[in-house]
């Protein structure tokens, strides 16, 4: 059962902007976090930005100012909304929830979260 879906992702140049969406079931969008992940390839996961069911947000270091993340109650969707993409921002790109976190940061680990999506491929070329 298909509970997390990316879309959005493609090729762009340097400096450039694109829209990741993540469809969510209601359960799941319902849950205390939501967030965004992305691997370069022979790197390990990175995370990118997070959303608490509070309404805060946190951002890693290397896309605060360039990324946003938001969401769409109604359509029970998540965003990323890439900004003055870099070539180093080149990666598959991963929706991820947490039905229940003890936090909700950009930096909370892999295992927080136990939904995931199939990932959606972002390239930068400079």
């Amino acid at each position: 059962q298909v509970q997390l879906v990316e879309s959005g992702g493609g090729s762009v140049q340097a400096g450039g902007s694109l829209r990741l969406s993540c469809a969510a079931s209601r359960y799941i969008y319902s849950g205390r976090c939501m967030a965004w992940f992305r691997q370069a390839p022979g790197e390990e996961h990175e995370g990118v930005a997070s959303f608490d069911v509070d309404g805060t947000t946190d951002y890693a270091d290397s896309v605060a100012g360039r990324f946003t993340i938001s969401r769409d109650d109604a359509k029970s969707t998540l965003y990323l909304q890439l900004n003055k993409l870099r070539p180093e921002d080149t990666a598959m790109y991963y929706c991820a929830a947490a039905w229940e976190a003890v936090e909700c940061y950009s930096a909370s680990s892999l295992g927080t979260f136990e939904y995931w999506g199939q990932g959606a491929q972002v390239t930068v070329s400079s």
